[in-house]
């Protein structure tokens, strides 16, 4: 996980997946799956990142009051 704080804060959260992400609704006798779409939700933005290691999903959250 990075975080880096600029003119919004972005999160980064890397894996050695290469499955895409893709949000949907978890079911309630699941055990993951709520992740992305809870982040998705709270943020302005998300995307992926592809490389030879896996992804790295990044989401960016502007903050009120940030300096530009």
């Amino acid at each position: 996980m990075r975080l880096i704080l600029d003119r919004a804060l972005t999160c980064e959260v890397s894996d050695s997946s290469a499955t895409a992400p893709h949000l949907r609704h978890a079911r309630m006798t699941d055990e993951g799956g709520r992740g992305l779409f809870i982040v998705a939700q709270l943020a302005q933005t998300w995307g992926a990142r592809y490389s030879a290691d896996g992804k790295t999903i990044w989401t960016e959250q502007t903050l009120e009051g940030a300096s530009r």
